[in-house]
């Protein structure tokens, strides 16, 4: 359960390994946290889910998309390409922003990107493959990935991503569709200066 005034995806996102960036003391001051999930059957039907929170717990979005896609991969790819593109369009361009999924290659090729567009060659640490039928949902997430001033990918359990069930019953959730729009800018209690870790990374020691 999260704190009074902290966001659940931010709690879940402190409690989560970042393929190939450490968790510095900062990690936890994001302004946006973004989880996403896709589904697929193979009789057609597939969904995409999106919960978007500030880091004092205010919801700025929900989606539950039906989609018609090819495999599982494209179904991720998709939905997060879906979450960032609506996070952009209510956030301003210099949020902070943790992205939260349950796919490792996608976790991992997010957090290579956001390393490559720091690299004075635009090199990522190691390749980035991605799988077949992804290539212009990659294009437009990379996109939205350098229009945040950070960003910062965390890999999660199916059964912990509050947009699974989002992703897989857009049918039984089209309701959260209709919820009010929403540009809501985190609080401000807490200063990007000061750099506490949170309990569960405080007596670790990791670097870039």
């Amino acid at each position: 359960m999260a704190a009074h005034g902290r966001s659940g995806l931010r709690d879940l996102f402190d409690e989560s390994p970042t393929p190939h960036i450490a968790h510095p003391p900062e990690t936890h001051h994001r302004d946006y946290y973004v989880a996403t999930d896709g589904s697929f059957r193979s009789d057609g039907g597939g969904g995409l889910g999106a919960v978007i929170e500030t880091r004092d717990g205010r919801r700025v979005a929900r989606l539950s998309v039906p989609a018609v896609v090819p495999d599982n991969n494209v179904a991720e790819y998709l939905a997060l390409h879906l979450g960032l593109d609506v996070l952009a369009a209510r956030a301003p361009p210099d949020a902070r922003v943790g992205v939260l999924v349950d796919h490792d290659d996608l976790a991992e090729n997010v957090n290579a990107a956001v390393l490559a567009g720091r690299h004075p060659d635009g090199e990522p640490p190691h390749p980035l493959r991605t799988p077949p039928g992804v290539a212009n949902h990659w294009r437009g997430v990379r996109a939205r990935l350098s229009g945040f001033e950070a960003v910062r990918a965390a890999r999660i359990r199916s059964e912990q991503n509050p947009a699974h069930p989002l992703a897989n019953a857009p049918d039984q959730y089209a309701h959260v569709n209709r919820e009010s729009e929403r540009c809501v800018l985190p609080g401000t209690t807490e200063s990007r200066t000061q750099q506490y870790p949170p309990p569960s990374r405080a007596d670790r020691h990791a670097s870039d």
